[in-house]
């Protein structure tokens, strides 16, 4: 007789899926989108480069993660 086998858990917790962080990920490079073309603030300029180079690596990194 064989055993009913129990579904298989997914290993990665619910935040880490792929759809969330993508999500972040893409906010993250219209925030510095925002930045760079924002007239009002010379510290906001100088860190939107910054800001949608740690969103596009991130965005590369999370879409490696599982759905």
């Amino acid at each position: 007789m064989t055993r009913p086998v129990a579904p298989i858990r997914p290993s990665w917790p619910r935040a880490l899926r792929r759809g969330l962080m993508e999500n972040i990920a893409t906010a993250i490079i219209a925030i510095g989108f925002l930045m760079l073309f924002q007239p009002f603030a010379l510290s906001l300029y100088t860190y939107s480069f910054v800001t949608m180079l740690a969103g596009t690596a991130m965005f590369i990194i999370v879409s490696k993660f599982p759905e």
